[in-house]
């Protein structure tokens, strides 16, 4: 069930586009035009596409346009099967730690490198046990977990990262496990083989709604 390109929880997408998961709900309801999928659980989860129609709505808005005015003209866009223009994703400040827990060590290593392309610095770690230790030495600000690392215990330690530090969490596996990762408090879960450029998007993208996000709490997930 898991989208090719990834998927995002309705905390992740708020935070990323800097929107209430109230207002994303209730034009949901309202407008009938950007409708979440349901996970197994029940919690709302969104493509990319849908996270970049939410953004022509969000910049539509700034614009000045009403959220109805904002739907039609989405709704337009659609109609004429135009592309939803690709999305400007800030660049995260160069040196940002990313913790990246993996059981294949081939696919570590080009992960690595793809980050690090990027100007992210990059932790490596192999094991539950290993990851744990470097997320409480050295306070990434972001965690890639594969969900089967160490037999099968990542979504256990996902678990223990999120209690420890609300900084977010990317679940990858060969497996659709986007069910199991969005239980862990992952904020996206993308289906490896990895594409080396949807990882660095993704990885920008949720680093790009740590910085977005306001001083007021956001709601819990579902």
């Amino acid at each position: 069930m898991a989208d090719a390109r990834g998927i995002y929880s309705i905390g992740a997408v708020s935070r990323m586009l800097g929107l209430s998961q109230a207002a994303i709900r209730s034009w949901e309801d309202r407008y009938g035009l950007i409708v979440a999928e349901r996970s197994e659980g029940g919690r709302r989860i969104f493509t990319r596409d849908q996270v970049e129609q939410l953004r022509f709505v969000q910049e539509r808005l700034g614009e000045g346009l009403s959220a109805a005015d904002a739907h039609r003209l989405l709704a337009d866009r659609d109609a004429e099967t135009q592309p939803i223009v690709q999305p400007r994703v800030p660049n995260p400040e160069t040196g940002w730690l990313v913790l990246l827990v993996e059981s294949d060590r081939y696919a570590a290593e080009l992960n690595d490198a793809s980050l690090r392309r990027e100007g992210f610095d990059v932790a490596i770690a192999m094991s539950a046990t290993e990851a744990e230790e470097k997320f409480a030495s050295q306070s990434p600000a972001l965690s890639i977990v594969e969900l089967m690392i160490s037999g099968g215990v990542g979504r256990d330690l996902c678990q223990r990262l999120k209690r420890r530090r609300g900084t977010p969490l990317l679940c990858i596996s060969s497996l659709d496990l986007s069910e199991q990762a969005l239980a862990a408090g992952a904020d996206a879960f993308l289906k490896k083989p990895l594409d080396p450029a949807q990882l660095v998007s993704t990885v920008r993208e949720l680093l790009s709604g740590v910085a977005l996000m306001s001083a007021d709490p956001v709601g819990a997930d579902d």
